[in-house]
């Protein structure tokens, strides 16, 4: 897990000011030739604090012919309000963790490239629908805390909606209720 420490951006932030961010990079594992179907293989390690020293640009940390290790810099995890559900969704998953997503290189089986790291499990959902590879890493117990101080802070559930059981209806609404949904089926769910 990585030691991150908890970032200067406090989430409690007076109106107006900078968004709560933080910066970070990702270590990568590639393996080569891992299995007899495979080429390449690649595994996220961890996400680790920015520092000044690692640069912009991505470079080889580590290589001993068969696994090498990639370090990836410059990403920035910005909280947003209205992505707190995401948040609140990893939060309580039982095992809070970054998702970094990434993808293959054009016409370089053997690089991905990194394509965000964040805390929101719709965003990750999304960036896999996409497409993109997505791997969980362990989130800092640290920025657990910070997550979870910006959530609680933000966090509007939806309300749920009572349904009314059929059972309950009158004939003529239970009519009304099936002609509206026979309609959304047939204008491909659009009413």
């Amino acid at each position: 897990m990585s030691d991150c420490s908890v970032p200067s951006g406090a989430p409690n932030q007076a109106p107006g000011t900078e968004r709560p961010r933080i910066d970070v990079a990702v270590v990568l594992e590639r393996t080569a030739q891992p299995n007899a179907w495979q080429d390449w293989s690649f595994r996220i390690l961890e996400v680790v604090p920015h520092e000044g020293a690692f640069g912009q640009t991505q470079r080889k940390v580590f290589d001993d012919g068969r696994v090498s290790r990639w370090l990836y810099p410059g990403f920035t995890l910005e909280l947003f309000a209205d992505e707190c559900k995401g948040y609140f969704l990893n939060l309580t998953s039982g095992n809070p963790c970054w998702f970094v997503s990434y993808r293959p290189v054009d016409g370089d089986e053997s690089m991905v490239e990194i394509t965000a790291a964040s805390v929101s499990y719709i965003e990750a959902d999304r960036r896999l629908f996409a497409g993109e590879q997505v791997e969980s890493v362990p989130l800092a117990p640290e920025l657990c805390q910070w997550l979870q101080a910006y959530t609680n802070d933000h966090f509007v559930p939806e309300e749920t909606r009572k349904v009314r059981a059929m059972s309950f209806l009158t004939p003529e609404e239970r009519e009304r209720q099936g002609r509206r949904a026979r309609a959304q089926w047939d204008s491909g769910g659009e009413a």
